[in-house]
């Protein structure tokens, strides 16, 4: 629950003393033995604590699932396989997940998404997984985003024909995997910011992502930050940033 909601209902009446003291008594964070879940992150910074799922234990996110049901917390869950969220779900039934993306809610929040300019490009259909990550958490700011996909250097026809789309765009996420020179080549047609995304997607000498990061890092173009291997989450987040900090 937000912070300010509570202390408005204390003051109108709505909400008692000791109720408004569960509430705030796990500020900055609560401890449950391995996870300190931050509830206070909302209010440092805008934007909810999320959680990476891949790799957890199924009764530790059991844990945190039932903490931020207490709360009444929105709750996200990134990079959760579909066989984990089944198990889950019969646990809670108020559990949502989309399944493209990976990304599993409880108490979704359902915003006016406003227009951003935020253009998202993929090289390939393999990377759109990464990509609706990405969209999903500008979506989670409040954000309405614009997609490409599949327009990879392969047919570089593509880009051109995509032009218009490409050069109004006030920021662009280009998520990329194989030989990763896609953010490079869109950085060198437009005079907006890019966020370039490495994808695992490749063969072997691919080395899951590696030479795709290495090839966004050693971008000859300027105006390129890069973000990790497949985190679209962070793309979206660094996009959505940037946009809430020019609206202060």
């Amino acid at each position: 629950m937000n912070i300010e909601k509570i202390l408005k209902d204390y003051k109108n009446g709505r909400m008692g003393l000791k109720k408004v003291i569960s509430y705030l008594k796990d500020i900055p964070y609560k401890d449950i033995g391995k996870v300190k879940i931050d509830f206070h992150r909302r209010i440092r910074r805008g934007f909810p604590e999320v959680v990476f799922g891949e790799g957890k234990d199924i009764e530790v996110l059991k844990n945190i699932i039932k903490e931020y049901k207490k709360k009444k917390e929105e709750l996200i869950i990134t990079r959760l396989k579909k066989d984990v969220y089944e198990v889950l779900r019969g646990n809670f039934d108020e559990l949502e997940y989309d399944e493209v993306a990976e990304i599993l809610f409880l108490n979704r929040k359902r915003r006016k998404l406003k227009d951003s300019g935020i253009l998202i490009i993929t090289a390939g259909t393999s990377d759109i997984k990464v990509a609706e990550e990405a969209k999903i958490t500008c979506e989670l700011f409040g954000y309405k985003v614009d997609t490409i996909f599949d327009i990879g250097v392969a047919g570089i026809h593509r880009i051109f024909g995509n032009l218009k789309k490409i050069r109004r765009a006030k920021i662009l996420i280009v998520v990329a995997g194989m030989d990763g020179i896609l953010p490079t080549i869109i950085s060198g047609l437009t005079s907006s910011p890019v966020i370039a995304v490495p994808t695992s997607v490749g063969y072997g000498s691919n080395f899951k992502g590696l030479s795709s990061l290495l090839t966004m890092l050693n971008s000859c173009s300027p105006g390129i930050v890069t973000v990790n291997i497949d985190n679209g989450f962070g793309a979206g987040y660094f996009a959505s940033l940037i946009l809430k900090t020019l609206e202060k």
